[in-house]
């Protein structure tokens, strides 16, 4: 016969959802969500920081098993270093330590006026901060405003969320990338947005602007060699074609 668990302790198993568990399939709380989800993977992507055995998700449930009851949680975004199974494995959720690594950050957007992002509301279905901080223990938890543009940084420290110093850029030694908000205009939106620079401070390129930056390069050199042409003739030597 198992112990009865004490007030205020949690008994926490890594098992796999059941496949007849319904999934919560509301919408998002906010059009701005997806966005800017999916600008944070796609630059990572792009920049080849996105290994085949990495996860990154976008609203997508993260599950364990408190106390005999299926606790899942959705973060706008996150970010799992390595997972230990084929990805078709984890299409409906992930467990982590049974089919992978902890997440190493998780994102919410400020949308709820009741504040849940804050939540530590310590029984079940639990609160997200206190889910995060407490039966995931992520490392990093970013709250952020996309209408602001303000961020909380937040680290995981002694088994308690700490908020960083403000600063415009964080530091991420895990993923050596530095999380930061950057204004400008992507697809349909303009205004604050998240974004990823490296160690040398270069900012990691949506493909867009990866394909501006193309066409510029492109345009000086043909600007380049116009000039050489043009110096060539004047010195009474025609160019090779």
């Amino acid at each position: 016969m198992t112990a009865a668990l004490q007030p205020g302790t949690y008994e926490i198993k890594w098992q796999k959802l059941p496949d007849d568990y319904v999934l919560d399939d509301s919408p998002v709380d906010n059009i701005n969500q997806p966005l800017l989800a999916a600008a944070l993977s796609e630059s990572l992507e792009l920049a080849g920081r996105l290994s085949e055995t990495a996860l990154a998700t976008i609203n997508y449930g993260i599950c364990v098993t408190v106390n005999n009851q299926v606790v899942i949680k959705a973060p706008d975004w996150g970010f799992v270093p390595k997972i230990r199974v084929p990805k078709a494995e984890v299409n409906r959720s992930y467990t982590p330590q049974l089919q992978g690594e902890l997440p190493l950050i998780v994102m919410e957007f400020l949308s709820d006026p009741d504040g849940s992002e804050y939540s530590v509301k310590p029984t079940y279905p639990y609160g997200k901060w206190f889910y995060y901080e407490r039966i995931l223990k992520v490392p990093y938890y970013a709250i952020f405003n996309p209408d602001s543009g303000e961020l909380e940084f937040y680290r995981l420290t002694e088994g308690q969320y700490q908020l960083q110093p403000a600063s415009s850029r964080y530091w991420i030694a895990e993923m050596e990338l530095c999380l930061g908000v950057w204004s400008g205009s992507r697809a349909t939106r303009t205004g604050h947005w998240l974004r990823w620079w490296d160690q040398q401070e270069h900012l990691l390129l949506w493909g867009l602007e990866q394909v501006e930056q193309e066409r510029q390069r492109t345009e000086q050199e043909r600007q380049r060699t116009e000039r050489l042409t043009a110096q060539l003739r004047a010195a009474g030597i025609e160019p090779e074609a």
